[in-house]
């Protein structure tokens, strides 16, 4: 017998704030560090984030270790679930590529109300052979909105710019999902971009880039930026935001150490001194369905239109990890939703097998007064499928009228009120 449940009370005009920490990472092949505390912005009174994205990129992916991992969990989600499972998080889905790896953990609360969870993967090394380079999404309904998660590994090398672009666009028009209304990545209502994107510094060499650097004069970098540069001559990437680079280029640096590469590019037959240039390859972008797409003659939303907003918190790179030759890279979010239909905002009670009687035309099932707030409210009931993994039927609307318990306690703090009022001392003035 399947559980049946009842709905929690309704309020169409709530504003949900949800914090998102995401997290991009370029490790290696290396194995996790021994400490991540830093990276999560985990404090000693506990997380505050609601929801975790990590993205992951050249995750060990030896034919062994690929295999071992489709069987089994691999090292770095095992890792990741050890730390985030005491702090009262699940890992809610994760998707692998060879070396892609996108993982989502949220808080045990927000689970009933994440539904439509689905995955993909797009290759582009060898042509789209070869799942080396290429991105890995998760998308799902948050609260009623779709939200859509994509780790990007993209070519490497300054002179392929164009060809990072076109894999991106390859991968945008690759990933289709069965979903009349969003079928496409782009009609999510938020999209987040991030990976090791591969976009270097061009024209500047390699001295002055690292001057600068020492310098602490980004700003003087950022109009050689690649995908600064594409940004402004290609309509597709325009509608994606990024928050301002003012962090260290977190590529290439030699090993445990926050040094940029000091040691040559080995050639075939020996080393010809090239050092590599630094430059931001690891990156998050953001993009909103509505600001793209519904602007009013002023560029703003209308009221009626903003039932969702992104606002980035902090965006900033971790020097103290030194696995691998580049830094993670993190942003830290703010997502405010609106529930702009009954549908949106759905959970229930579960009831236990002992608790349900049934026949052959009816089926009961039995409530806890406890569970229905005694204040009353609007409310649905639920039909939820173990097998299918959804809810497979919902009641209309409906209210409950407030218990008689709960209008005696109204009535008697209203008594209260009064008394104290009544013998309350008047105010008074001195002359």
């Amino acid at each position: 017998m399947e559980p049946r449940g009842l709905a929690q009370p309704i309020d169409l005009e709530i504003m949900k704030n949800l914090r998102l920490h995401l997290v991009t990472w370029n490790v290696g092949t290396a194995s996790p560090p021994p400490d991540v505390t830093s990276l999560l912005q985990l404090s000693s009174q506990g997380p505050s984030m609601d929801m975790y994205v990590i993205g992951l990129q050249e995750v060990n992916s030896k034919i062994i270790n690929f295999l071992s991992d489709l069987a089994f969990d691999d090292p770095w989600s095992i890792f990741f679930m050890t730390v985030f499972s005491p702090l009262g998080y699940i890992k809610l889905s994760s998707v692998r590529m060879q070396g892609l790896l996108l993982l989502v953990f949220v808080k045990h609360a927000h689970i009933p109300f994440i539904r439509d969870i689905h995955t993909h993967y797009t290759r582009t090394g060898l042509y789209g052979y070869w799942g080396n380079k290429g991105g890995v999404t998760i998308r799902m309904s948050l609260y009623g909105h779709m939200i859509c998660f994509m780790n990007c590994h993209l070519p490497a090398h300054i002179e392929n710019a164009e060809q990072r672009l076109d894999d991106f666009e390859k991968i945008l028009e690759m990933q289709q999902f069965e979903d009349e209304n969003v079928p496409n990545i782009l009609d999510h209502d938020i999209l987040f971009w991030f990976g090791d994107l591969n976009f270097r510094i061009a024209d500047y060499g390699i001295h002055f880039v690292r001057e600068s650097i020492s310098n602490s004069r980004y700003n003087l970098l950022w109009e050689k930026d690649q995908l600064n540069m594409a940004k402004k001559k290609e309509a597709f990437l325009q509608e994606f935001i990024e928050g301002p680079l003012q962090f260290k280029p977190t590529y290439k640096f030699d090993l445990h150490s926050d040094v940029y590469d000091t040691r040559g590019q080995k050639t075939l037959f020996w080393f010809n001194g090239k050092k590599r240039k630094p430059a931001w390859t690891d990156r998050i972008l953001w993009r909103v369905k509505n600001l793209s797409q519904h602007p009013s003659e002023d560029g703003d939303l209308s009221e009626g239109e903003q039932t969702i907003s992104v606002t980035l918190n902090n965006y900033i790179s971790h020097m103290s990890y030194g696995i691998s030759d580049h830094k993670p890279v993190t942003g830290t979010f703010g997502l405010q939703v609106a529930f702009r239909h009954v549908n949106d905002y759905v959970t229930y009670a579960w009831v236990k097998d002992d608790e349900i009687s049934s026949s052959e035309d009816v089926t009961q099932v039995y409530i806890s007064a406890d569970e229905i707030p005694h204040a009353g409210g609007e409310f649905l009931l639920c039909y939820y499928s173990h097998n299918m993994q959804s809810i497979a039927g919902m009641s209309q609307p409906f209210q409950i009228q407030p218990s008689r318990r709960s209008e005696e306690k109204e009535l008697a703090q209203e008594n209260i009120n009064g008394i104290e009022k009544l013998h309350s001392p008047e105010p008074y003035n001195e002359f």
